[in-house]
């Protein structure tokens, strides 16, 4: 074992310290080309089918190519929200070497809880694209929390454009690091028992899930969508490690985590980020994102139970949406909550309604708000979304433009890359 990997932790290992929320702070406003190889960084229909069913959404506009040429799109389309997996390392402007180096080290040993974001998005995603982004902190801010004690909130910003320069999306996620030493102590949620059911559950479960359905080519109208109404119900679980390790498998904690990571590639990636590992029962050391898998793990920070990810309930969030408006329209923004713990065992239900119906900008757009309950009747996500829809006096929806300052950054973002990784030889 290296003499870096038997180093002693610092004191403050797992503090959230007045000096790393200064440093955080600084970040703010600092910008750079994102060099994050996520699982995906050019679609396939193969990514994109397995995205959608590893998520349990098999709309066939995402699964079934002879049936996606006939819509509007006239191929297989990716869900909007897997801008999220999808990215290839841009070469160019970074931030500087020792602001990077220094950031690595904020609040090392805290848990991090992805707690939700927002979403805009301006085009759709198809084969043969290639998403890259630039990214930066936006803000940070110090908040008291019952289950963490003082916590740290951080939202970066994400702007993802693809091979000609065109934005496709804007991401704002929001995570939320907390001392893990002061979770375990309070043991807010350690009295939570573990949910269990009967054989007669089960066939209720599977009962409502065969009468779920996508509304796929049925375009949905914004004349015939009336304010109040339900988007019906959709649900997710009981949530088992199956579901964790498909949502790996659809590419999400695949990177910055390094899932991929095992046997010499996991010694080496050891050697460059100690504090993302830790020793588990056997005394081997394993990636602290098994808190999603590894309810010992879980319990260390103050869980009773694994639980999955917060991107996780964002993915299924974003399915209640399609689902429901329909393979004609087009979801422009969502912003969503994750507010409660979902463990191994527990089962999400999602309902909602249409909250308002407008024009924006000229576009027939219908504003929805929809809710996650648990087994417990505890509300555990929610989101508010914008959509897009086709209307029988305007025709098809017509796509938004991205901000022009950011179209610029783009381009200009793209151009250094190509500058850099082709030069003279074109590209």
């Amino acid at each position: 074992m290296s003499e870096r990997t038997r180093k002693e932790r610092p004191a403050n290992y797992g503090q959230i310290t007045d000096e790393d929320i200064a440093a955080q702070q600084e970040m703010n406003g600092l910008e750079e080309g994102s060099t994050g190889q996520e699982y995906h960084a050019t679609l396939s229909v193969d990514a994109i089918r397995n995205f959608a069913l590893s998520i349990g959404d098999d709309n066939p506009l995402y699964v079934d190519p002879d049936y996606a040429r006939t819509t509007r799109w006239g191929n297989v389309i990716a869900p909007s929200i897997m801008t999220a997996i999808t990215n290839k390392p841009l070469l160019g402007t970074r931030i500087p070497k020792e602001t990077r180096r220094k950031a690595r080290k904020l609040f090392a040993g805290c848990q991090i809880y992805m707690s939700g974001g927002t979403w805009h998005w301006y085009r759709p995603m198809y084969p043969g694209d290639t998403l890259y982004s630039f990214e930066g902190e936006e803000s940070c801010e110090v908040k008291p929390s019952e289950f963490g004690g003082r916590t740290v909130h951080i939202v970066r910003r994400y702007v993802k454009f693809n091979q000609r320069a065109e934005v496709v999306g804007i991401y704002r996620a929001l995570r939320i690091m907390a001392e893990r030493k002061t979770a375990r102590e309070k043991g807010k949620y350690k009295d939570i028992e573990p949910a269990n059911y009967s054989a007669e559950q089960i066939a209720e479960i599977d009962a409502s899930y065969l009468e779920e359905a996508p509304r796929g080519g049925e375009a949905r109208y914004f004349d015939d969508v009336e304010e109040g109404e339900s988007l019906g119900s959709l649900q997710k679980g009981p949530l088992t490690v199956t579901d964790v390790i498909l949502t790996h498998c659809a590419g999400y904690g695949l990177a910055p985590f390094r899932m991929l990571a095992t046997s010499r590639i996991a010694a080496k990636d050891r050697f460059n980020r100690r504090n993302a590992y830790s020793r588990n029962r056997h005394g081997v050391y394993d990636t602290e994102a098994r808190v999603h898998w590894d309810s010992e793990l879980a319990r260390e920070v103050g869980n009773p139970e694994a639980y999955d990810w917060g991107l996780q309930r964002e993915f299924w969030l974003h399915h209640v949406l399609t689902d429901w408006m329909g393979d004609e329209a087009f979801v422009l923004r969502q912003r969503d909550e994750i507010r409660k713990f979902n463990y191994l065992g527990d089962l999400q239900t999602f309902g909602g309604k249409v909250v308002r119906k407008y024009e924006e900008e000229g576009r027939p757009v219908v504003d929805l708000a929809v809710v996650a309950t648990n087994q417990r009747g505890v509300e555990t996500a929610l989101a508010e979304a914008t959509i897009a829809l086709p209307s029988k006096e305007n025709g098809p929806v017509v796509l938004p433009e991205a901000p022009a300052e950011l179209r610029a950054r783009a381009a200009a973002f793209l151009a250094e890359h190509n500058r850099r990784k082709y030069g003279n030889k074109g590209g």
